[in-house]
């Protein structure tokens, strides 16, 4: 008779380090316990309390190497300290420092088990190549505000970290059988690359790494987050009722090339919201003029009619979060794309969130430490009524009326 692999260890609380604020916030929300959602990266070193920490580590404007140096210097703050277990959030797109973030991730590792497949946007790896809505991820357009064309694989994304890919019907075997084939590929010098298709798949990857201890890492998008979360099942903490503020201006601000964004935007125009396309040119060099007081129901978002601005998305996400900020009436935000989040919150001077339920998939609704209500959510995710659900969550009482100016 087969041995049966041993049960997972009493695991550590998690520290999570995401590229970009919107990722953190999933992930914080995918964990499901007890969480601490910072947007200071010394918040690794400080952390003692018992509850999981998501750490914004802003590295997707960086350079490489400083984006690595980030991580680097992250991961040893999380190791100085009481015992933790270690998640790498990364875009399911494959976007960002993927490559020398994730070296500098498994430096000191036996192994990084690497699995972006996001299910629940459609987002999944079939022979070590990511598929979204089932078409290979460079057939896609979801790189078009990048410098560079997506990668046509994990093992190309990865270039420089050997990897081995794992096929999904060794996901599906028996749990031994998944320990085995992650142990021989570590051995080998290498780490493993899962195939997944399914939640299921990734609960099936998140509980051989639990199995496995601590030498073994994680790294994934929301998706493997969430099965983390599920295979510790930690307690979730109550979440306070969300009081209904109808006299506050909510305030969306769409920071994202994502062609879906126009129809998301057209459901909240039908709502009676004021809508501000902003020129990408006015919007860099600041002759964006404010009004004096502030609608209930606002959009801003830059003019994409002309074609992302590839090489230009910091400068104008920064600006776009500047303006945010400095927007009357104090509203509750509503930031779609993690730059924009990111740039917005800063602009505030806003160092620290916390989550309290996420509306959709990616979705998360967090509280400020003033009491101000915000909602981050990936540029890339969401249904067509995306930001209406946002605002009707926010507002249950919007109404047309009650949104004009």
């Amino acid at each position: 008779m087969a041995s049966l692999p041993p049960r997972p260890r009493v695991s550590p609380y998690v520290v999570a380090l995401a590229d970009d604020l919107s990722g953190a916030a999933e992930t914080a929300r995918a964990l499901g316990g007890p969480v601490r959602l910072s947007l200071d990266a010394a918040a690794v070193a400080e952390t003692l309390g018992e509850y999981d920490l998501a750490v914004d580590l802003d590295t997707r404007h960086l350079p490489p190497a400083e984006a690595a140096v980030a991580v680097r210097t992250a991961l040893r703050a999380a190791q100085s300290g009481p015992p933790r277990l270690l998640y790498k959030k990364v875009d399911s797109q494959l976007r960002g420092h993927l490559a020398v973030e994730a070296a500098a991730y498994a430096e000191g590792a036996e192994a990084v088990v690497i699995a972006p497949a996001l299910p629940a946007a459609r987002r999944t790896v079939t022979g070590g190549v990511v598929h979204v809505n089932g078409v290979p991820l460079h057939r896609t357009d979801g790189w078009r505000a990048e410098h560079t064309s997506p990668p046509r694989s994990l093992p190309e994304a990865l270039s420089g970290l050997p990897v081995r890919t794992v096929p999904v019907d060794v996901v599906r075997s028996e749990p031994a059988a998944l320990d085995e084939e992650f142990r021989r590929i570590a051995a080998s010098g290498a780490h493993p690359v899962p195939d997944a298709e399914t939640d299921a798949d990734l609960d099936a990857v998140a509980a051989a790494v639990l199995r496995l201890g601590p030498g073994f890492r994680l790294l994934g998008s929301g998706g493997l987050a969430g099965a983390l979360g599920r295979a510790l099942a930690r307690p979730a903490t109550p979440c306070p009722p969300t009081p209904v503020q109808d006299s506050t201006p909510l305030l969306v601000v769409v920071g994202t090339a994502e062609p879906g964004a126009v129809a998301q935007i057209a459901h909240l125009t039908a709502l009676g919201a004021h809508h501000v396309p902003l020129n990408p040119a006015d919007l860099a060099t600041g002759t964006v003029r404010l009004p004096s007081t502030a609608p209930a129901l606002t959009v801003l978002s830059i003019d994409g009619s002309k074609g992302p601005c590839p090489g230009a998305g910091r400068v104008l996400s920064t600006a776009l979060g500047a303006l945010a900020a400095a927007y009357p009436g104090r509203p509750d935000l509503v930031l779609t794309g993690g730059e924009t989040a990111r740039t917005t919150l800063d602009a505030l001077g806003i160092r620290e969130l916390e989550p309290l339920a996420e509306i959709h998939h990616g979705a998360v609704h967090s509280r400020t430490p003033d009491g101000r209500h915000v909602v981050t959510r990936p540029g890339s995710y969401g249904a067509e009524d995306s930001l209406l659900t946002i605002a009707v969550a926010l507002r249950p009482h919007l109404t047309a009326a009650t949104a004009a100016t």
